[in-house]
């Protein structure tokens, strides 16, 4: 028997993610799914480990790490193939020696308990920004500086790592400490004002006074929370399903945009003999992209994972039939380990995997315009008008249907917004609000515009000022657009639909519940535990459906699975 995936648990192997190279093996022809844990001691300390690192449940945890050490557990070493038994068992395997692939950037970051930032002295206003990149910094610091010319309002601009934003936020609330200003994605929207983070009437007035008619009117109903709009919507992006054209033309497959059309190509590109994969997703249990990328999969079959009654309907056959799509494609067409978005975008670059889902900003490296990760397939060293080989070559998609009677073509859209929150100084931090939008949101949206398509279309003099000039903005340090690149229809394509976009719970007023979801990776662990033989598919939506329900205070509908299911 053997096992597909498996991971440390996510605050240790989180830790491990920082490598500096992504390691691709291949397995043998796939086999059946096998038990990894008994119900033991041992099995119990390792779920006690993959519960969030809480500061209420830090005993519990360190508890479990000297129980999985009695147990013989190394947890400096997390296993990632199946057990010794089930190697052992193995028919030997032929495949040629494993592929070592750089990776430019870290995978992930160590999770450690949430510290406050520390507040600014002689401010009058703070922002935390979700980005950090020094190019980010110096465009808002010149922003800030502009402002306070204007105003007398000096403005701290904090840079803060994506993964560790809604760990600060959470702590901040506790201490007291909150910025003034968060720009954060919208999946934390309504869990924040839930909270008393941000102040949704703040938000609501700045929209007023820039008009709402120059917004996307579907991102200003997607960051609705009791009828106000509780942040400014500020851009956002698809997530992508990319594929080698070239290599699907050549053997005649048609665009994976079907569950079936995606199986088939995984199946036909699948070489482990040459060292390729058929698909590379992120699996990683501590990435928020592992959740997302099969919560795109599972809306592509019209799986939902909660209705507008806030019953949890993810134990529905439209899941299950998701899940199944999603568990037999990636146990038999992708490389064995987990996988995360920095390995997923190697391997394109490489050459070693036909597909990936990823996001937007591979498109400038696939082009050839990041000199940190430059494309290295077989094809690569050609170039035409200064666009690498790859970047001609591969087809980008958006959609994805299933295969039940209720599949309809399905896109993810990211979006950001801006907050104002409760312990602001309200009037400031909504001039300096404004102002964004009015003065700097061009320079911003000029910096890395691949993933930052415009949710302000324009103003009330120019509607579609910003959107119709997102496509035509220089990438990295070039001359070259998207449209240069990859051409106008590409450009609509990444363009259009991203605030209408169906998105898990938050349209049907459980955006709160989302937020939960998303800062205890609830989903992203399920899924790994899944791939890594915790639960076989059939039982795995139940633990999903269990955990969830688990996050809603006096859940009011029957609950249909046992309390706790056992591995």
């Amino acid at each position: 028997m053997s096992v597909r995936q498996q991971s440390a648990p996510p605050f240790v192997a989180n830790a491990h993610a920082h490598y500096n190279h992504w390691l691709i093996q291949y397995r043998a022809p796939p086999r059946h799914l096998g038990t990894m844990f008994s119900s033991t001691p041992c099995h119990h300390a390792a779920r006690i480990a993959h519960s969030r690192p809480l500061l209420a449940v830090w005993p519990m945890l360190l508890a479990a790490l000297v129980a999985l050490t009695a147990c013989g557990v190394d947890l400096s070493n997390p296993p990632r193939l199946a057990t010794a038994t089930a190697r052992a068992a193995a028919p030997t395997s032929t495949a040629p020696a494993p592929l070592v692939l750089p990776a430019p950037t870290a995978t992930g970051e160590a999770i450690a308990m949430p510290e406050a930032i520390a507040p600014v002295t002689g401010v009058e206003l703070t922002i935390w920004v979700n980005e950090q990149s020094p190019e980010h910094q110096a465009m808002l610091d010149e922003l800030a500086a502009e402002f306070a010319n204007r105003t007398g309002t000096n403005v701290a601009v904090q840079l803060v790592a994506p993964a560790r934003l809604p760990d600060l936020v959470n702590t901040a609330v506790l201490s007291g400490t909150l910025p003034d200003l968060i720009l954060h994605p919208v999946e934390h929207t309504a869990g924040w004002v839930a909270n008393d983070a941000l102040d949704p009437a703040a938000a609501n007035e700045v929209v007023d006074r820039l008009g709402r008619d120059t917004f996307d009117p579907a991102v200003l109903e997607l960051l609705d929370v009791d009828g106000q709009t509780a942040a400014i919507p500020s851009d956002g992006y698809h997530q992508l399903l990319l594929y080698r054209a070239d290599w699907f033309a050549d053997r005649g497959l048609r665009p994976p945009d079907t569950y079936a059309a995606m199986a088939a190509a995984a199946e036909a590109i699948f070489d482990p003999e040459a060292i390729i994969s058929g698909l590379v997703i992120p699996t990683e249990s501590n990435l928020v992209t592992t959740h997302q990328a099969f919560e795109q999969i599972a809306l592509a079959n019209g799986c939902r994972l909660i209705d507008e009654a806030g019953e949890v309907t993810i134990l529905d056959d439209a899941c299950a039939v998701a899940l199944e799509h999603y568990y037999t494609t990636i146990n038999r067409f992708s490389p064995t380990g987990v996988q995360t978005d920095t390995s997923a975008r190697n391997a394109l670059l490489a050459g070693r995997t036909g597909m990936i889902v990823t996001s937007p900003a591979i498109l400038p490296d696939l082009a050839g315009l990041n000199l940190a990760a430059p494309p290295s397939c077989a094809e690569c060293d050609e170039t035409e008008d200064g666009v690498n080989y790859l970047a001609r070559n591969v087809g980008i998609l958006t959609e994805i249907r299933g295969s039940g009677a209720g599949a309809v073509p399905a896109a993810f859209g990211n979006i950001t917004a801006l907050g104002i929150t409760t312990t602001a100084d309200r009037e400031a931090a909504q001039e300096f609000a404004a102002f964004w939008f009015e003065e700097g949101y061009e320079r911003w949206l000029a910096i890395n515009p691949e993933r930052k398509v415009p949710m302000r279309l324009g103003t009330a003099e120019a509607p579609r000022r910003f959107i119709d000039a997102w496509g035509t903005q220089p990438l990295a340090d070039s001359d070259l657009s998207l449209t240069d690149i990859y051409g106008a229809e590409a450009v609509a394509r990444l363009r259009d639909g991203i605030a209408t976009a169906p998105r898990w719970g938050i349209r049907e007023g459980h955006g709160a519940l989302l937020t939960r979801l998303y800062e205890e990776f609830t989903i992203s662990i399920v899924l790994q535990e899944m791939l890594s033989g915790y639960f076989p598919p059939t039982d795995t939506l139940q633990e999903a459906y269990r955990r969830t329900i688990q996050l809603i205070p006096n859940y009011a509908f029957p609950i249909v699975v046992p309390e706790e299911l056992e591995p």
